[in-house]
């Protein structure tokens, strides 16, 4: 007896399913996990968003990453008038405190509900200028 044409089609389809389908996500999976963790440039709207603040209306050079994994670390770094400082961080973070070891012009550090955390570091870059960078971290 000689098999019939579309029963090979339906045992070559068979075989590919099971046997290229495991193949094609491990291949998916290690091409997924190569990049968990890596910094990618995001909106630094949704970055302050994430450190509960916001950006200041004068913020200039607004640069902004996002990693995750199993947790998730935000960062933002902008320029800002040094005038405008204090206010901009009393207003954003009231409960903020000053850190332990500092080797910045001014760092803050703010603690919500030990879920989130956020570290100020700021830079003064001349009489007028302030780099601020902000990073914030859930756990």
């Amino acid at each position: 007896m000689k098999p019939r044409t579309w029963t090979w089609v339906w045992v070559s389809a068979a075989v590919t399913v099971f046997c290229g389908g495991p193949v094609a996500v491990l291949a998916w999976g290690a091409m997924a996990w190569s990049e968990i963790g890596e910094s990618k440039p995001v909106d630094c709207a949704e970055v302050m968003t994430f450190a509960r603040g916001s950006l200041p209306v004068s913020a200039e050079d607004a640069r902004c990453t996002a990693a995750h994994w199993q947790d998730t670390q935000a960062t933002a770094e902008f320029r800002m008038p040094r005038s405008e400082l204090g206010g901009w961080l009393e207003a954003t973070y009231p409960t903020g405190e000053p850190s332990f070891s500092c080797e910045e012009d001014r760092c803050v550090d703010v603690s919500f509900d030990e879920a989130l955390y956020v570290h100020l570091r700021v830079t003064y870059e001349d009489g007028d200028t302030a780099l601020v960078r902000v990073r914030a971290f859930d756990n």
